[in-house]
C-alpha cells in the first residue's frame, strides 16, 4: 500500500496466537473519527453495466449509509413503524439478557459471542468459541440496537487473524482464509489474554470454512450501511482483507462454471451431507459477498481491477444460477423429458442428467405455483433438496429475480407443514434415510433422519426467513413463524435445533442457550418491528441483470 506501513506477519503453526501481536495498527482505527457522508444514490442501486463501462465515475458514487437503520431498536427502546407495530413480547427482554451473557471480551473490549452458554452440557467441544458465521445474527442485533463498537471490534480482530500464516499438517492455506472460530485464553498467572484461531485444523472433519470470508464482507457492509461510518471499510487493512478473500474465490482454474467448487462441510452444514460440488448456500453467499464488495472496495488501481473481475463474475453467476439451479413445475416437466448423451453447444440437457435420477418425492413436493433453487448442480447430478439458507440469501441478495423470490414464498406457504412445521425452519428437506443416509453421511450418528443438518429445524433461520418475507412483501408469513417460535423457544431453553419431521422435539444433542437461536429471534422481532433495518442485509435488484430466460429457450440458443 502506498504511504502505508503494513503490519508484519509472523509465521505460526497450526494455531494462530496473537498474544504478543502488534495491535497498534488496528487498534488505532478505533480512534478514527466517524464520517457521515450523504450521497445521492447508493451503490446498491447502480447497475453492473454502469460499473463495467464507467469505472471512473464510481469515484463520486454514493455512500451506502442507511439512516433509517441507524437508530436503536430493542426491548428497552422499542422502535415504531406505521407499517407494522406491536408491543414487545415478554421473552424479548430475557433474550437480550441471555445474549449479553454470551459476550466475550479481549483486553477489556467485547469482540464477539460464544456459540452456546450451556453449562449443563458435559462436553464443551468448541461451543465456547466465537464463530464467524454464528456471530452474524448477534452482530445484526447489536447494530439494530445501536451498539456498533462490538461489531467493529469483531471485524478488526478477525481481520487481524486473517493476516497470520495458516498451516495445517505442514500445508499452507490460502492467505485470504478467514477463521471458522476463535477463542480467548486467559492466563491468570501471567495476567495475559491470547486469541487462538481455528481455520479448520481442529474442526470435526478438518474442513476449512468457505463461508466465513463471505459473511465477514457481508457484515462489514451491514456495519457501514447502518452507521454511515466509511472509515473502517476504507482503511488499507480492510481493503486488503477483502481483496485477499476475493483473490481466493475469483482465481482462475479448470472449472467451466462460474459457481464455486466446494468440499462437504465448508459452510453451516459442517458435516458430510452430500453438499460437495456447488452447494446453493455457498453460491448465494458468494453472490451476496461479491455485490457487497462492490459497494465497499475503493476505486484505486487495485480496487478497480477487482471491481472489473467482480462485475464479469456476477453476470455469469446470476445467469447460471437463475437458469440451471432454478426449479418450478414447468422446469421439472422439462427435466422429466430430458434426452441424454447430447453433444455440442445445442444440447438441451447440458449436464447429462438422467431423468430416472429424479427422486419420487419431488413430484409430490412441487406445487403448481411456486419454485426454489435446488441444492446442487454438477455433471450428471442434480441435488433436488430444498435448502433454507441458500434460498433466503438468494432473495436478500437479489440473486433471485422478483418473480423467483415470490415463487419461493409461494412454495413456503404451499408446503408449510414440510418446511416450517411446529418450529421454524427446516435447514433442508427432505431428510436422507436408510441406505442413502449410510452412503452419503458415512453413517453419521448426529445426522440421523430429521435431526441436526439432516432435516432438523433451526430457530436461527428465523431471521433470514423474516428478512426474506419483508423484502417480498409477505410479513404475515414471518409473523406466523415467529408466533410458533415464541410458543416454545424460551420454554425449551433456546436450543440449537429441533428434531422430527415437524420439528416437535428438542434436538437429541442440541446445546441449550444457543446464542444464534437467541440472536436470530431478536433480529426477526426487531426487523418486523422496524422494517428499515432490512437495508443492512438486503440488496436491491440490479437493473442491468437480464431477466431469467426459460430453460427451453436458453439451453437451445
Amino acid at each position: 500500500m502506498e504511504g502505508t506501513r503494513e503490519p508484519r506477519l509472523r509465521a505460526v503453526g497450526s494455531y494462530c496466537s496473537i498474544a504478543e501481536a502488534d495491535d497498534l495498527d488496528l487498534s488505532r482505527l478505533l480512534d478514527k473519527p466517524r464520517l457521515n457522508i450523504e450521497r445521492q444514490r447508493s451503490f446498491d442501486e447502480r447497475s453492473l453495466s454502469e460499473l463495467s463501462i464507467n469505472l471512473r465515475g464510481l469515484d463520486a458514487a454514493d455512500s451506502i449509509y442507511s439512516p433509517g437503520a441507524a437508530g436503536r431498536s430493542g426491548f428497552d427502546t422499542p422502535g415504531s413503524s406505521t407499517w407494522h407495530s406491536f408491543e414487545p413480547h415478554p421473552m424479548v427482554g430475557d433474550a437480550w439478557e441471555a445474549l449479553r451473557r454470551s459476550l466475550v471480551s479481549f483486553r477489556g473490549q467485547p469482540v464477539g459471542t460464544v456459540a452456546a452458554y450451556d453449562h449443563a452440557s458435559e462436553e464443551v467441544l468448541n461451543y465456547d468459541q466465537v464463530f464467524v458465521r454464528d456471530f452474524v445474527p448477534s452482530a445484526l442485533a447489536f447494530l439494530m440496537n445501536g451498539e456498533h463498537d462490538i461489531v467493529k471490534n469483531f471485524l478488526l480482530k478477525t481481520l487481524l487473524l486473517q493476516g497470520w500464516e495458516k498451516k495445517i499438517d505442514r500445508f499452507k492455506l490460502g492467505e485470504g482464509a478467514m477463521p471458522a472460530s476463535f477463542k480467548v485464553l486467559h492466563d491468570p498467572v501471567r495476567k495475559t489474554e491470547t486469541l487462538i484461531a481455528d481455520f479448520g485444523e481442529s474442526a470435526i472433519g478438518r474442513v476449512a470454512p468457505i463461508d466465513s470470508g463471505f459473511w465477514w464482507i457481508i457484515l462489514l457492509r451491514a456495519y457501514t450501511k447502518t452507521t454511515g461510518d466509511l472509515s473502517l471499510a476504507e482503511t488499507p487493512e480492510c481493503q486488503k482483507g477483502m481483496r485477499l478473500i476475493l483473490s481466493l474465490c475469483l482465481s482462475e482454474g479448470f472449472d467451466t462454471f462460474p459457481t464455486l467448487l466446494c468440499a462437504d462441510g465448508c459452510c453451516m452444514i459442517d458435516r458430510r451431507m452430500g453438499v460437495y460440488g456447488y452447494p446453493i448456500e455457498i453460491q448465494a453467499l458468494f453472490f451476496m459477498a461479491l455485490r457487497s464488495a462492490l459497494a465497499l472496495l475503493k476505486h484505486d488501481a487495485e480496487g478497480k481491477e477487482f471491481i472489473e473481475r467482480i462485475v464479469k463474475r456476477l453476470h455469469a453467476l446470476s445467469y447460471h444460477m437463475r437458469n440451471y439451479f432454478w426449479l418450478d413445475f414447468q422446469q421439472l416437466n422439462v427435466i422429466y423429458r430430458y434426452k441424454t448423451e447430447e453433444y455440442s453447444h445445442t444440447a438441451v440437457n447440458k449436464f447429462n442428467v438422467i431423468p430416472d435420477s429424479i427422486p419420487d418425492w419431488v413430484f409430490d413436493f412441487m406445487p403448481t405455483r411456486g419454485g426454489y433453487f435446488i441444492g446442487n448442480v454438477s455433471p450428471a447430478r442434480m441435488d433436488f433438496r430444498w435448502f433454507a439458507l441458500g434460498n433466503c440469501v438468494a432473495i436478500l441478495s437479489s440473486l433471485a429475480t422478483p418473480e423467483q423470490s415470490m415463487a419461493i414464498m409461494d412454495l413456503l406457504e404451499s408446503r408449510w407443514e414440510e418446511l416450517i412445521g411446529e418450529m421454524p425452519l427446516k435447514i433442508c428437506y427432505p431428510a436422507l434415510e436408510s441406505h442413502e443416509w449410510r452412503i452419503v453421511t458415512g453413517c453419521d450418528p448426529k445426522n440421523t433422519r430429521w435431526s441436526y443438518h439432516n432435516g432438523g429445524s433451526w430457530p436461527v433461520l428465523l431471521w433470514l426467513l423474516t428478512a426474506a418475507c419483508i423484502k417480498t412483501g409477505r410479513p404475515q408469513i414471518a409473523r406466523r413463524a415467529i408466533d410458533l417460535a415464541e410458543s416454545r423457544l424460551q420454554k425449551d431453553g433456546w436450543p440449537e435445533y429441533y428434531d422430527g419431521k415437524l420439528g416437535r422435539y428438542i434436538g437429541k444433542q442440541a446445546r441449550k442457550f444457543q446464542t444464534w437461536s437467541i440472536a436470530g429471534y431478536l433480529v426477526a422481532k426487531m426487523m418486523l418491528e422496524d422494517p428499515s433495518h432490512l437495508g443492512m442485509i438486503s440488496l436491491e435488484e440490479d437493473k442491468a441483470m437480464k431477466p431469467v430466460i426459460k430453460r427451453s429457450a436458453s439451453w437451445t440458443c
